[in-house]
């Protein structure tokens, strides 16, 4: 989803509620097309304000459970729809995270995620507005499947892709917000690796537009569907506001899992002096 209103064009209040209106009618699409599990994009009810250092949008940060899932909960109630809805979440004054909630199909709050890897660098000053996350790797289990979370820059990361595969995962979902360069490269190879390595399903969302007044770039979208062999067999554009929209067939883990133990033939053993480093 692109931006319908940005900074300087309203409040941070305005902006917030421009860009939810402009989510609602495809979570309601989802919801007619019996969408079964739905994530939104990364921060979905805000620009992506972190190439800026403006502490102005500490004031967009909200309880989470809060006013945004509660709101969020209805949808997914009233589809029969588990929704996972990445915000900016404020603990307390001072402990600000990017964080993802994940939702029940019957409107009730499971849990949620906080970004653990947090980037300072390339205009992405993260740091500045998050902590890093402190709730570990859980994973949810949803009607449908049990739900991990990864946010972004994660990817880059496969200690925690693991450990969720370890936890129980069945489908990752890793709402982002990342923009043309390297990253677009990467954005279609480590996570299919993900997927390959820990025998899961994953779904990919990123953003779409350019957002001023920041200009970091285009956000190029090519949110997609990659499956436990590592295969893309889903994807959306890089440039239009849209709902991808795919089936899973989740007995295709275990059929993976039979073939490769990814986890039987673990040797977490000779991984101890590592850990220690």
């Amino acid at each position: 989803m692109s931006l319908p209103m940005t900074e300087g064009e309203g409040t941070i209040a305005e902006i917030k509620e421009a860009m939810v209106q402009k989510h609602i009618p495809l979570i309601e699409e989802a919801g007619r097309q019996g969408v079964q599990i739905l994530c939104l994009q990364e921060i979905f009810n805000t620009p992506y304000f972190c190439p800026g250092q403006d502490n102005a949008w500490y004031a967009s940060a909200e309880a989470v459970p809060g006013p945004t899932t509660e709101r969020m909960a209805e949808y997914a109630k009233k589809y029969n729809m588990v929704m996972i809805v990445p915000v900016y979440e404020k603990e307390s004054a001072g402990f600000l995270y990017n964080t993802a909630a994940v939702i029940d199909a019957d409107g009730t709050y499971l849990g949620k995620y906080r970004k653990n890897h947090i980037p300072h660098t390339s205009g992405f000053w993260e740091k500045f507005f998050f902590k890093p996350g402190n709730l570990g790797y859980p994973v949810f289990q949803t009607k449908y499947a049990k739900v991990g979370v990864y946010i972004c820059y994660d990817r880059h990361f496969p200690d925690g892709a693991r450990v969720l595969g370890l936890n129980g995962a069945e489908i990752v979902y890793n709402p982002s917000a990342t923009v043309a360069g390297l990253s677009q490269y990467l954005w279609k190879l480590e996570q299919p690796a993900h997927a390959a390595a820990n025998g899961y399903f994953m779904g990919c969302i990123n953003r779409v537009g350019e957002e001023k007044p920041w200009n970091l770039g285009r956000f190029y979208g090519s949110s997609y569907f990659v499956d436990p062999r590592g295969q893309i067999f889903a994807q959306a554009s890089e440039d239009k506001d849209e709902l991808l929209v795919a089936e899973f067939d989740l007995d295709m883990i275990e059929e993976v899992r039979a073939t490769w133990q990814f986890f039987r033939d673990r040797r977490p053993e000779t991984y101890e002096k590592l850990v220690e480093l």
